[in-house]
């Protein structure tokens, strides 16, 4: 421990003992077991409390009759936990009776702060921590503690129900684990004592009638098998799964959505998933359950890697009745071939069909995630019915915005209950964008596209929706264009694109901030990956959408205008935006790089700054024609630019754009990253003229810690690119740099007015050799709050707080 820590930590013990203090905040008391359990794990808890018996001091002083906070006390429980969690010291303190009176019948258990559920929690927690060794397993044996452990798994609190039945787990994995671990019988009657009676206090829960002592003990269950992996995990599931499966033959099934967990934490153990009456278990589950209550299940199942294939298909067929009920109730179902087709003729798929609409969309909403997780994993059911799936999301979509005309009474109900529901257009979508990477019919493609139209032009759609219907359909453009695949939609992507230009133009003059924003996200995305189509562009450039892009730079709302300005780079980028030539622009910027400087130079908010950064990176890296013409000239105006802005952002964009001007001058970093003298001096030379030095130096000691890294990087890079060079100044023969670095001791201070001037190549590289750039790196890694997050602070605070250190403040962090 820090010596001075060790000075004021009795101060401390004295203040936390004294009921007449004022209690210390929670953060405080959290931060302090943080740190003592941080110093036990790297040393002895008994030298810790032998070389301070001030803390011995402290918890012999909660046992007496005061009226001590609960908060004290609570800290007081975890803390004894912590010291008692090497066995030396649980000896030690068993010695003066302490851990009996903590954590025994005569100590808060039996007092009126056990009310208090921060008390309850504290004393599981400190039981927690302290159950690592046999002396640890005899002591909650013979306390009784294991009994009141069964009774606060009832608790009223969550947090302190939840708490206790992990505790019941660390002592069963204690009492089971160990040297003797081979030879535990996989019969629980053959196990401790202390085993076997938290195994009946299991199998009394799961015979009871109570749902709630059922819930207790699954959850109980699925913490063993989810996080304990010894043999013993096998008899405890031999003993007690015929209860488990007993459940099934309630009616109800009691507490489904913990029996589901249980089940997926026995199927993902490696030492269970072998037992094939699991697998019948999981079967008969989800034949009991209602779709609801079964899809985690069923998609869970569909996860694992090895699983029986019946199951797979019965599972499969629970995700896909609610679409199979849509498809029945539409009449689209027959003649759809795969596993859908099945499950379209389970009457299950119509008859439990929830009754409020709630629940139906929940329903719903619950398949179409299970489906869209399911769709990328290798292990996806096979065949894939693609076909099937599509019809029965463009269903769900004519359902929502009313373009459906079904023709039985089960379609009518769907399309009231369904009817402008955007949590269900919104999931549809998602997984209709899933869906692109599949094959479809060219008719069920045609369809598709149709009612994606419908959702971009209908003024109905939501602004989130809509920008669901956007990705998506991009996703099913940007597939379409891909050659391989039984059918080429291109032709009809084409078709396609001229009415949604048409319909995007619409939605870039639209009220709404958001749909404007999404349109342009759009037409981005779509350039970056069309941009070099040549029916992408012939569309794009009949239509008004880059104009109207143009002018969006000087939209009211700034999100939008951020957007733009990455749209404007893509378009600019593929030659896709034109100068205006309307007499009204005369008098503006011309080019998008005047344009987008103008940006930079001048928008009051920091989004679209940003992105310009980002558009002027990229056209650097690209060799954007308007930067390649000039790029020093370029990079002086952005980084004189950059260097000025007061957002950090824009600051570390201006480091990014420099270190790619460094890389194209000098070549990219790498383990022969030294670049050939000649190379060396005319980048240099290139470097001083734009200025990049001045900037790169003065953001090393940049307020904002993020700037001042990224500056660190880039001279460290460039060092790296000038180390041949170290030795070519002779000794006593090396540049003037004394200039420099009264400069940059100014600026280090904070005064960081006066500029550098025009500097020398080799005065540069004198500089960097003599800063000691790695450990100014290693200094800013540190969290700026290193200082006020260290032990001796946190101490200091804590007294402060009640007057002990007079001329202390204490820190805020």
């Amino acid at each position: 421990m820090d010596p001075e820590c060790a000075r004021l930590l009795p101060a401390l013990c004295d203040v936390l003992a004294d009921p007449r203090q004022p209690v210390a905040d929670d953060t405080c008391l959290e931060k302090l077991l943080d740190w003592f359990k941080a110093v036990t794990e790297a040393g002895s808890s008994l030298l810790l409390l032998q070389d301070h018996p001030c803390l011995v001091e402290l918890l012999f002083h909660v046992l007496k009759p005061q009226d001590l906070s609960s908060r004290i006390l609570s800290f007081a429980l975890r803390l004894a936990g912590i010291f008692a969690a090497q066995e030396n010291c649980f000896q030690y303190l068993q010695q003066g009776e302490l851990l009996p009176g903590l954590f025994g019948e005569l100590g808060p258990l039996g007092a009126a702060a056990w009310a208090a559920p921060s008390v309850r929690s504290g004393w599981i927690q400190g039981l927690h921590s302290l159950a690592q060794h046999p002396s640890a397993l005899r002591f909650l044996a013979d306390s009784g503690a294991v009994d009141t452990i069964f009774s606060l798994q009832g608790d009223p609190s969550l947090f302190v129900a939840s708490a206790a039945g992990q505790l019941l787990v660390r002592v069963l994995d204690l009492a089971l684990c160990g040297p003797a671990e081979g030879h535990i019988s996989l019969q629980a009657w053959d196990w401790p004592a202390c085993a076997r009676k938290i195994v009946c206090h299991l199998e009394d829960c799961l015979r009871s009638e109570a749902t709630p002592r059922v819930t207790q003990a699954l959850h109980v269950l699925t913490t063993a098998f989810g996080h304990c992996h010894g043999l013993w995990t096998q008899g405890l599931w031999v003993q007690l799964s015929p209860l488990v499966a007993r459940l099934l033959e309630k009616d109800p099934v009691p507490a489904p959505h913990a029996l589901v967990d249980l089940l997926l934490s026995v199927a993902r153990s490696s030492m269970l998933s072998s037992d094939p009456g699991l697998w019948e278990t999981a079967a008969q589950t989800l034949s009991r359950l209602s779709p609801t209550q079964a899809g985690p299940l069923a998609a869970g199942i569909l996860k694992l890697q090895d699983c029986p294939q019946a199951l797979r298909i019965q599972a499969f067929g629970v995700l896909l009745q609610p679409l199979a009920f849509v498809l029945e109730a539409t009449a689209q179902a027959p003649g759809m071939p795969g596993l859908l087709e099945g499950a379209a003729g389970d009457l299950m798929a119509v008859d439990t069909l929830p009754p409020s609409k709630s629940a139906c969309v929940g329903l719903l909403c619950s398949a179409l995630a299970h489906l869209e997780l399911l769709q990328p994993l290798p292990q996806r059911p096979s065949p894939w019915p693609q076909a099937p799936l599509l019809a029965a999301v463009v269903a769900i979509l004519r359902l929502c915005n009313g373009s459906a005309a079904p023709n039985s009474e089960a379609g009518g109900r769907l399309c009231a209950m369904l009817g402008g529901c955007v949590r269900v257009q919104r999931a549809a979508l998602d997984f209709l964008g899933v869906l692109s990477q599949g094959l479809g019919p060219q008719e069920l493609v045609t369809q598709v596209f149709a009612i994606l139209l419908e959702y971009l032009v209908s003024p109905d759609s939501s602004p989130t929706v809509l920008k669901k219907a956007f990705q998506a359909t991009l996703r099913w453009l940007l597939s379409s264009a891909a050659p391989p695949g039984c059918c080429d939609l291109e032709p009809y992507a084409q078709l396609v694109l001229g009415e949604l230009l048409s319909v995007l133009r619409k939605r870039l003059c639209s009220p709404c901030w958001e749909v404007r924003d999404s349109g342009l996200e759009f037409l981005t995305q779509m350039t970056r990956h069309q941009g070099g189509q040549a029916g992408f562009r012939q569309a794009l450039l009949a239509s008004e959408v880059p104009e109207l892009t143009r002018q969006l730079l000087q939209d009211p709302e700034s999100y939008v205008r951020a957007s733009a300005v990455a749209a404007v780079g893509q378009l600019s980028s593929w030659g896709l935006l034109a100068a205006p030539s309307s007499p009204e622009h005369a008098a503006t910027p011309q080019t998008p790089l005047e344009e987008l400087l103008l940006v930079l130079t001048t928008d009051s908010e920091g989004f679209p700054r940003r992105a310009v950064m980002r558009v002027f990176t990229e056209w650097l890296r690209d060799g954007y024609a308007d930067v390649a013409e000039d790029p020093e000239r370029f990079v002086a105006r952005v980084l004189q630019a950059a260097s000025g802005d007061l957002d950090w952002e824009v600051r570390v964009q201006g480091l990014e754009l420099a270190l790619a001007f460094l890389e194209q001058l000098l070549g990219p970093c790498g383990p022969s990253a030294a670049a050939p003298p000649g190379t060396l001096a005319q980048a240099l030379q290139a470097l001083c003229r734009v200025q990049l030095f001045e900037f790169a130096f003065r953001s090393l000691f940049d307020c904002d810690r993020p700037v001042a890294q990224k500056s660190c990087d880039l001279l460290l890079f460039l060092r790296a690119k000038a180390t041949p060079s170290s030795n070519s100044q002779e000794a006593g023969d090396g540049p003037d740099v004394t200039s420099v670095e009264a400069a940059l001791r100014r600026w280090q201070a904070g005064e960081q007015g006066q500029p550098l001037g025009e500097l020398a190549p080799e005065a540069v590289l004198a500089v960097l050799r003599s800063m000691d750039l790695e450990a100014l790196q290693d200094t800013l890694a540190e969290s700026s709050d290193h200082v006020e997050r260290s032990p001796q602070s946190l101490l200091q605070d804590m007294l402060a707080t009640v007057g002990v250190l007079g001329d202390n403040e204490a820190d805020c962090y």
